[in-house]
């Protein structure tokens, strides 16, 4: 007998948003204050529109930039980081990686294959670890809020965390702890934050700058500034809620007392409480800013936001998807490590 399958019934308009966690956590933050504090409920939102509009410019621009970008087809120049000697690779994916504008799981694919037809694990895990933190979208949004030192200070720590996991890795290559560390590659898959052009083989597909003389590449910009728009808008708006929160609900001399002060101890505890607090980059923004605010130390607010970047669920998922588990260790403990440092150095030059 012949199998009839039907047809999956694609959600509503309302149903997929009803579906997105970010959207749920924002009405579940209304519902709640409402139920509980109604009359804090209008100062909240009140706080978070306004600091919202307040970066409007910067969301503006980078929405922009990233669907230019992906209109172009630029993601295809990231193959030039895995070409040539090691050492130069590393220090190219390094940087190619604290500035590219693409989510962890839209390179899946392509660090697969660069795996699988042997380019060195070092270039790939100083791509993979310097990837996360910084992008020319998160850099505008964290220039707006925490200012462009601490935004600059970011980006000169990823390239170095990513320089120096690379090398780490390089000198370690012979060992048992990174040979043969590739799982089965997986198939490309998306994140839903603006997957890039190109097709999927990255080595042959064309760069096109004038991308307004193709209707497919106007199409990718048009798609992916919507895309991009109601990202940065949903997840800054849920982060500015928070913030409001905290500001008004969480006594600052808690804040001040685990999280303030000198020395490392702090630092660390920024490093360890990054991971289960960081909601995505762009949103742990606003959340960081709280906590200063509340007397949090320069140095634990880059050590929270390196250490969390690094290890939220998209960017780990990405990793575990692909490597073996003494890999992923290597990787986490990599990334931990490199925030303390980042903290430590922030910490006394700021």
């Amino acid at each position: 007998m012949a199998e009839i399958t039907q047809p999956h019934p694609q959600p509503s308009a309302w149903g997929r948003i009803l579906r997105d966690r970010a959207v749920l956590a924002i009405l579940a933050v209304l519902a709640a204050l409402a139920l509980l504090d109604l009359p804090q409920l209008g100062p909240n939102v009140s706080f978070a529109l306004q600091a919202l509009l307040n970066t409007g410019l910067f969301i503006v621009f980078a929405v922009l930039a990233v669907a230019y970008l992906k209109a172009t087809g630029a993601e295809t120049l990231l193959a030039r980081a895995f070409e040539g000697r090691e050492a130069r690779m590393i220090v190219a994916a390094a940087l190619i990686g604290g500035l590219s504008p693409f989510c962890s799981c839209e390179v899946i694919p392509f660090i697969a294959a660069m795996l699988t037809v042997g380019a060195p694990l070092s270039a790939v895990m100083a791509f993979w670890l310097a990837s996360p933190l910084m992008d020319p979208a998160m850099f505008l949004i964290t220039a707006g809020t925490l200012g462009f030192p601490f935004a600059i200070a970011k980006t000169v720590a990823a390239v170095s965390i990513g320089l120096g996991g690379g090398f780490f890795v390089k000198a370690l290559s012979s060992s048992m702890l990174f040979a043969d560390p590739l799982k089965i590659a997986p198939k490309a898959a998306c994140c839903g934050s603006g997957c890039g052009t190109g097709g999927d083989d990255p080595f042959h597909a064309r760069t096109e700058w004038a991308f307004w003389r193709t209707a497919e590449r106007r199409v990718t910009f048009r798609e992916t500034v919507i895309e991009n728009a109601l990202f940065l808008g949903k997840w800054l708006l849920l982060a500015y809620l928070i913030e409001s929160l905290m500001l008004e609900y969480v006594p600052a001399d808690l804040i001040a007392g685990v999280l303030g002060g000198s020395g490392i101890l702090p630092i660390l505890l920024g490093a360890l409480v990054g991971a289960p607090a960081y909601l995505n980059g762009y949103a742990a923004v606003p959340l960081v800013e709280a906590l200063l605010a509340q007397g949090m130390s320069n140095g634990a607010a880059m050590s929270f936001v390196i250490a969390g970047g690094v290890s939220c669920i998209p960017a780990a998922v990405a990793v575990w998807a692909l490597v073996k588990p003494r890999v992923f260790a290597a990787y986490l403990g990599i990334a931990v490590v490199g925030a303390v440092l980042a903290g430590m150095v922030w910490g006394a030059v700021a």
